[in-house]
Formats: C-alpha cells, structure tokens, sequence
C-alpha cells in the first residue's frame, strides 16, 4: 500500500506544498536537475513552526538572505549543494600496471618484471622496480597496487629478519612461499591489492616457483605470470616452456639459464606491444644457490 505524506519542496524562494507519494517526490526532484533535495524530518528546527514537518533542503543566494531575514522560515538550512548532485567515490586500491614472470629450470630460477609505474593514462615513472630480493636464493615478483606492495614487502622483511634473528640462518624457498601465503591470508577481508610471483631455489639446488592469487593460496609451478600482460604471456610460456598441447614432446630439452633470459625477452616485448602499462624495461633476475645475476634490457618507452 502506499501512504500518502506532504512533503514541502523550495524551488528558489517558492515554497510549493504537495500532497503525493514518496516515488513522485524524487522524480519531481529530479525534473528540477538537482535544484532541490529531499526533504528531511525537521528534527533541527528546536519546535519553532512545528506544524512544518519537514526542511527544505536548498542553495539560493538570494533565498538565503530571504531565509535569515525571516524567522518564520528559519528552519532552512543550507546543505551547501552548489552544484548538480553528484556520486563522491573513493577507493583504497589503485591500479599502478605492470607485468611479472617466473620461470623454474633444473638448478636455476628467472624472475622478471617490467619497470613502468602506471595510473590510468599516466605514466608515473619509467624506472620502479617490481623485483624484490628476500635471500640470497628467493626473489618476490608483485605488480598492482604500488603502496599494497610496499606495504607487502615490508612485512615481509620483518618477519624474515625475526627468523633470521630466531633460527640464526636464512629461510629457505619454500619456507618463505608458505610464509607469504600466510601475510596474504592474514589479510584476507582486505587483501593486499598485488599480484604476486615468487621464484628462487630450493634445498636441492632445484628452481622453484610459485603461483598465488589475492589471498595467499599458492602452488609451485613451472613458470607463473601476473599483473597488466598476463594473458599475453602464459599461453606463450605454455608452449615453449611447459610444451602443452604439442606433438614434437620428445624433442624437448631442458633450457639454460641464458636461453630462458631471451624467452623473457622476446616475451616483454611481446606483451609491450599490447599492453600500455608495460614497457620501459624489462628487469630480470637469474637465481642459482650460488647467488642472484640481474640483468636489464630496454623495452618500448611509449
């Protein structure tokens, strides 16, 4: 059923009384282009005119002037509604681009990533690095959200120096994937907003890496590709490196480490040219149990 209610509008200084239904009060308003609001129940008004149930709710210099010079009419307050009514948003997360890689090999890992810094149309920096060296062994990939992933690389040096300062000794790959697993769960009904790669090597020299999505679940894979040119880089990476859907399986061969850097390559360029939010460089980082080797190489700066 619908209740019929009066509801008092201010269109400029005119005070038009209404008898109608809630419904035909907003689109009578929003015939007025956003000229008046809503009325609202006069709690503010202290009992002055209180057969008046309702305020009006306006900006109109010269109403105002009117308004203050009368006190039978001092219930109307001023919103500040300058303008047309519009939708104020805001976002904790904001989308800064980029593209990560990983690939595992037999006694070696590559972790690569692009170095341009994005926000919409904008580019923000042509030189950020997206790698970030945990030990000697282990190297985390994150694109996203540029201050997520600050923050996500600081909690991560915190807790790998309280292990350090623990166990006395480094944590290992697989250690720190879980561990990264677990900061990315902690957080999951606000997630970090960072696409993460994680690649290095294992206790047995073997190259590890793992894949995650939003909220820290993980698996080790061959190869793992995230941020802005993901979809241009894994079916590439499906067919020279896991070799999926091929029918040559037996002409495989395991890669070196300086052949996987030129897939990589190949692969940033690749995705350059589709994706705005990738180019500028390409950062790559090779992991053996003897260290990490960086290299850089330069990609498209438009």
């Amino acid at each position: 059923h619908q209740h019929k209610h009066t509801y008092t509008t201010n269109i400029k200084a005119d005070t038009i009384i209404h008898s109608m239904s809630y419904l035909q009060v907003q689109r009578s308003l929003q015939n007025t282009n956003g000229a008046t609001a809503l009325p609202i129940h006069n709690t503010e008004s202290n009992g002055i005119n209180s057969n008046k149930h309702t305020i009006s709710v306006n900006y109109d210099k010269s109403t105002d002037e009117q308004t203050l010079s009368d006190d039978n009419n001092n219930h109307i307050i001023d919103h500040g509604v300058t303008q047309n009514p519009y939708e104020r948003g805001f976002s904790p997360y904001e989308f800064n681009g980029g593209t990560v890689l990983a690939i595992s090999g037999k006694d070696y890992a590559v972790v690569a990533a692009d170095t341009r810094l994005s926000s919409g149309y904008e580019i923000l920096s042509r030189n950020v690095t997206k790698l970030h060296q945990l030990t000697n062994t282990t190297v985390l990939a994150s694109a996203g959200c540029k201050t997520d992933v600050d923050q996500l690389r600081s909690v991560l040096d915190i807790r790998m120096q309280m292990y350090e300062h623990d166990n006395r000794k480094n944590m290992s790959t697989p250690s720190v994937a879980q561990m990264l697993g677990n900061t990315l769960y902690y957080k999951r009904f606000f997630p970090y907003y960072a696409f993460n790669v994680l690649g290095g090597v294992d206790h047995e020299g073997k190259g590890a890496v793992y894949s995650y999505d939003a909220i820290g679940s993980f698996e080790r894979t061959p190869f793992s590709a995230a941020g802005s040119g993901q979809s241009f880089l894994i079916p590439l990476m499906d067919n020279v490196i896991s070799h999926k859907n091929r029918c040559d399986e037996e002409n495989r061969v395991d890669l070196q480490s300086d052949e996987v850097v030129e897939i990589v390559k190949d692969a940033f360029v690749t995705a350059g040219e589709r994706d705005i939010y990738t180019g500028d460089a390409v950062q790559i980082m090779v992991i053996t149990k003897d260290g990490v080797t960086e290299h850089v190489y330069r990609l498209k700066a438009d």
